[in-house]
Order: structure tokens, then C-alpha cells, then sequence
């Protein structure tokens, strides 16, 4: 398992105080990712599946205030033989787990199923608007996100709004989020920021990101009126 980040934080990546491992590779290019060193497949150390269940065994009087362990990245599911094996002995060890991923994978019916916690990013809800910001294809997260919400599973949708890119229409979010039953959903709205603007080698091509508050309260208000239930962490 290549990880390019690992330590612990507190409930911003699952309930309670988390160990959190940062999983090197991603098949999409955010421009406003925070991570930017974990987007390639190159880089990274490499771990066996047992050296972490181990770290885990060892860390469990630090998952307080019912923490546990989160896998993220780069994409998490992108290693999934080692993510399922690592999350299958986690489990019957009685450790929390949570993943927090983009939604595309092929995978992620199988992989739920080991998961406690499922975080899953939306980044927006049009085909080519995704395609243009992310280089990846939007299909693979709509299936994922209906076939969850149908087998009633719980789920926590982060959605990042970043000025100019996807502030503009939180109507076109809510309509496609409320097509299926979101019973068990949670979504959360996560505000701009540049905490990762100088990890970019390249150059940065966000220039006016920031979200004001009118339009934070905006995508509140069509949210619940779509009856969609909307948390911060």
C-alpha cells in the first residue's frame, strides 16, 4: 500500500479522533486540490497490508470519542485489493473504519461493505463541467451515489464550492442529490480555501476561489428546501 501522508486528526475525517492514512494516486486532476503531491502514481512509501494493520492495532487508545481509521488520498480505492484487505482485518478487529473517496470506483459497492463511515465527494453535478475540472468521468459516481442511497447506506457527501467553478447553481446539486432517497445522507459544503496552494509544482490555476457568504447561504437554503440535511464539521 504507497501512502504519502499519514497521522492523526479530529473529526474532520470521520467521528471522533482518527487515524488517517493518505493513499498515494488519483485518476483525477482538481485544480484546487489540496494534495496535489498525491496525485500521481509515482511516489509515495510503500507498506505492507500487515505493517498497517499493525500501526492500527498499536494506535488503538488514540481512537477516542469513537474514532478509528480513515483511508483518503490521492483516491483511496484506486489500491483497492490492499485497501479491502487492510479494512476486512480492521473490522473483525472491532476498529472503526471510513473511507473518504471521489465515488468512481468500480469498486465501491464491494468496498462499502467493510466501510463504517463512507465519505464521497461531488464536485458537480454536469457531465461536462466534471469532465473539464476533474479529467474524469462523471457516470461511475451517479451509479455509485444511486445504488448507496437505494440500499440505504449511510453516506456523507462533501461538496466543495469554489468561485466560478461550481457556486453558480446549487439547484442543479440539489435536483440531481434528491433524485433517490437520502434518508440516510448527510451532505456537507466545504468553502474554498488555499491551504494546499504552495504544494503545486505547476502553477496554480485558481485565481478567484473564495465563496462569500450569500453564496454559502444559498446552497443552504435550496437544500432544505429540497429536504436534503446538511451538517459542518
Amino acid at each position: 500500500m504507497k501512502i504519502f501522508f499519514k497521522g492523526f486528526n479530529y473529526s474532520q475525517d470521520g467521528p471522533g479522533n482518527r487515524l488517517v492514512y493518505h493513499l498515494q494516486g488519483c485518476n483525477m486532476h482538481c485544480p484546487w486540490c489540496s494534495n496535489p503531491e498525491g496525485m500521481s502514481f509515482t511516489g509515495g512509501t510503500e507498506y505492507s497490508t500487515e505493517q498497517i494493520v499493525q500501526e492500527c492495532f498499536r494506535s488503538r487508545a488514540m481512537f477516542f470519542s469513537g474514532g478509528g481509521v480513515t483511508f483518503t488520498g490521492g483516491e483511496a480505492t484506486l489500491q483497492w485489493e490492499d485497501l479491502l484487505e487492510v479494512l476486512k482485518q480492521l473490522r473483525a478487529a472491532n476498529i472503526h473504519t471510513a473511507i473518504e473517496t471521489n465515488g468512481t470506483s468500480p469498486y465501491l459497492p464491494e468496498i462499502q461493505k467493510h466501510v463504517d463511515y463512507m465519505m464521497m465527494d461531488f464536485k458537480h453535478y454536469d457531465k461536462e463541467v466534471f469532465q473539464n475540472f476533474t479529467g474524469a468521468n462523471i457516470d461511475p459516481l451517479l451509479r455509485n451515489y444511486e445504488y448507496l442511497c437505494s440500499i440505504g447506506r449511510q453516506l456523507h457527501i462533501r461538496i466543495p464550492l469554489i468561485n466560478h467553478v461550481n457556486v453558480e447553481d446549487p439547484k442543479g446539486f440539489a435536483e440531481i442529490l434528491s433524485r433517490f432517497d437520502t434518508s440516510n445522507v448527510v451532505f456537507e459544503f466545504l468553502p474554498y480555501h488555499e491551504y494546499g496552494k504552495k504544494k503545486w509544482k505547476t502553477e496554480y490555476q485558481i485565481t478567484d476561489g473564495f465563496v462569500s457568504a450569500d453564496q454559502l447561504r444559498r446552497f443552504q437554503k435550496v437544500f432544505a428546501e429540497y429536504h436534503l440535511k446538511t451538517i459542518h464539521t
